[in-house]
């Protein structure tokens, strides 16, 4: 059985971090790209960053370069991702994909809510 089980998320003031992990479990976890997708509430849901199986690309959003930094371990079957400086309209639910060609899974999301 698949599961992504994300966690980390919570409540942050403005400038603050979190760290969100996303533990793999059912697959071959390192044969696929892995994915951060948010959804801010009224809004589509969408691409925050990827990574590739081996970790060696990765590829951001433009408007979170600088601030999110995306990385896993596959020994631990495990996705992060750390974000820094956050700003209120980060808030929304993240959520953890774990894709390849014909194959699509999806985290229920943890929710991150930026507020002082």
């Amino acid at each position: 059985q698949v599961q992504l089980v994300e966690s980390g998320g919570g409540l942050v003031q403005p400038g603050g971090s979190l760290r969100l992990a996303c533990s793999a479990s059912g697959f071959t976890f390192s044969s696929y790209t892995m994915y951060w997708y948010r959804q801010a509430p009224g809004k589509e849901r969408e691409l925050v960053a990827a990574i590739t199986g081996a970790g060696v690309r990765t590829n951001y959003a433009e408007y979170m370069k600088g601030r999110f930094t995306i990385s896993r371990d596959n020994g631990k079957n495990t996705l992060y991702l750390q974000m820094n400086s956050l700003k209120p309209e980060d808030t929304a639910v993240y959520y953890c994909k774990a894709g390849r060609v014909g194959f699509e899974y999806w985290g229920q999301g943890t929710q991150v809510t930026v507020s002082s």
